[in-house]
């Protein structure tokens, strides 16, 4: 939906962030696809840490193209007993 969200605000200022998300909340698609959006202004803790074995854990496939950044998560596989 990105490509659609980005059509929408071709050319209108981003001058605040109410902006983004109302632009963001009035995409609409021909296919009648929409968004809704609402500003989240939770603090958010930084600094938490996940464990080195929980995230070996995890089934993260990296993209050849900045996979620091770009990546797919894919559900774990459930050993049955």
């Amino acid at each position: 939906m990105f490509c659609h969200i980005t059509e929408n605000w071709r050319a209108r200022p981003l001058t605040s962030v109410m902006t983004v998300v109302n632009l963001i909340g009035n995409t609409r698609t021909k296919e009648g696809l929409f968004i809704q959006s609402e500003l989240d202004d939770t603090s958010y803790e930084i600094g938490k840490k996940v464990e080195d074995d929980i995230m070996e854990s995890l089934a993260i496939t990296r993209c050849d193209f900045h996979g620091e950044w770009n990546y797919r998560l894919d559900p774990r596989t459930v050993v049955s007993q």
